[in-house]
């Protein structure tokens, strides 16, 4: 929802992506094997994570930094084609710069990381098929499990896995000027068309840069990179939602203006920014989702999200979206929304969301992007895995964890979130009070419905 622009890490002073690849340090990317499950089992796959390239070390041959703090140097990137050019992104030290590791099937990403030469606030990572490709994933009439432990994600921050319409090869096919593709992470896109993202279309975002007024890594150029994406995932111990968010465009796509949807042409986008969420507590049942309550967040559990198309085929039409959690070896099904006027579902519809629209009284863009169809036209051709932690500098996360708007009566239905206060979730105090925060994904798989986990 409102989110996902002011990610960051202060490496070397810089929080960076580029699209020449470096040769300072070498990129080894971390092993995190999934499966691929069928009604006859599940097989394992050499999967393995990159690190986003928007967190790496960005410099010119000589290894002076091309960005530092939240600015570009004038010198070595005075136009997007020039700084193309001159400027060259680096291998990562996952563990010891990031704070991200992985163990068998499991991977855990630190909030705050304190390394050698930097102090690292946040992450991304993408699922690769191999060292230069991202694994796509087509998920119509199919579901996708993993196991999740948010024990450690207090008020303010979100440990986010979710879809995204990117290229597999992070556009290095597409784009010549690109020659650090998805090896380095490159190519990222989602549907709130973040334009903090320094590299898009092998192009440097220098044009029009305005560095953020809270965020000391962070700023925005005058492009943004567009697509869809299903949060499958966005959550912390407190609260949790899964939403998708359609487009209008196929794939990852260079925004400027208006197409962008910043700021009051927010619904004037190729966007829906805003999505159809299923937040439990923001549905009417404030005891199913939390320390101590039906979902116990103290404790790892298994997230299933199931895909239903009209005719039951990976063809066929997306028309319901299904969630469903393990705990404790019991099967649990998702909450049921509880408000006059929504009927009672535990699931995303196109009329599910019609009806929560109206009575929050929220823009239906959804719909007016193409609601579930849409969603699964993206969803039925195959996307690419993320997974982060992150805080928020736009809306302190307060949209998912708190009461939101913050002036709007919390008795009003879809204002209530969550039960972290209105305070909570400014980045600084969250950096300050909760660096060693952390997220651990495991266990991923997807395959044929009802095949990824013991029913």
């Amino acid at each position: 929802m409102f989110r996902r622009t002011a990610l960051a890490s202060s490496l070397f002073a810089a929080a960076v992506s580029a699209q020449q690849a470096g040769t300072l340090t070498a990129e080894t990317h971390p092993s995190l094997p999934a499966q691929v499950c069928t009604a006859s089992g599940c097989t394992s796959q050499s999967t393995k994570i990159v690190l986003d390239s928007n967190w790496r070390w960005l410099h010119d041959s000589t290894g002076t930094n091309c960005y530092t703090g939240n600015e570009w140097d004038a010198t070595l990137c005075p136009d997007a084609a020039t700084c193309a050019s001159n400027c060259a992104l680096d291998g990562a030290d996952y563990a010891g710069t990031y704070g991200i590791t992985t163990s068998g099937n499991a991977m855990t990403m630190k909030f705050v990381t304190d390394g050698q030469y930097s102090t690292n606030i946040g992450s991304r990572v993408y699922l690769m098929k191999d060292d230069s490709t991202y694994q796509k994933i087509p998920l119509l009439n199919q579901e996708f499990t993993f196991d999740v432990d948010v024990s450690n994600l207090p008020c303010g921050l979100n440990g986010a896995l979710y879809f995204s319409d990117m290229s597999t090869d992070g556009g290095m096919s597409a784009y010549p000027t690109n020659k650090a593709g998805a090896k380095y992470g490159t190519g990222y896109c989602d549907a709130q068309c973040p334009q903090d993202i320094k590299f898009i279309d092998g192009k440097a975002n220098v044009e029009g840069w305005a560095p953020s007024a809270s965020d000391k890594n962070a700023g925005t150029g005058d492009m943004g990179t567009c697509c869809s994406e299903m949060d499958i995932w966005e959550a912390n111990s407190v609260s949790t939602a899964y939403t998708p968010h359609p487009c209008t465009v196929d794939g990852q796509t260079m925004c400027t203006g208006t197409d962008c949807g910043a700021g009051d042409d927010r619904y004037s986008g190729v966007c829906d920014k805003d999505g159809c969420d299923f937040n439990s507590y923001r549905m009417g049942n404030t005891t199913f989702y939390g320390e101590g309550k039906t979902i116990d967040t103290s404790k790892k559990f298994t997230v299933v999200t199931q895909f239903i198309t009209n005719d039951g085929t990976a063809t066929g039409t997306l028309s319901q979206i299904k969630r469903k959690y393990v705990q404790g070896g019991t099967v649990i099904e998702n909450s049921m929304s509880d408000f006059a006027g929504i009927d009672a579902s535990n699931s995303i519809s196109d009329a599910f969301c019609d009806q929560q629209k109206t009575v929050f009284g929220d823009t239906n863009d959804f719909k007016t992007k193409g609601g579930l169809a849409r969603m699964g036209e993206r969803l039925g051709d195959g996307m690419v895995l993320v997974m982060s932690i992150w805080d928020d500098h736009a809306a302190d996360l307060l949209w998912l964890d708190s009461d939101y708007p913050t002036d709007a009566d919390a008795t009003k239905p879809g204002i209530a979130r969550g039960t972290c206060a209105t305070s909570s979730g400014v980045p600084a105090d969250v950096e300050a009070q909760s660096p060693g925060a952390s997220v651990t994904y495991s266990n991923i798989k997807w395959g044929s419905i009802g095949s990824t986990f013991a029913s």
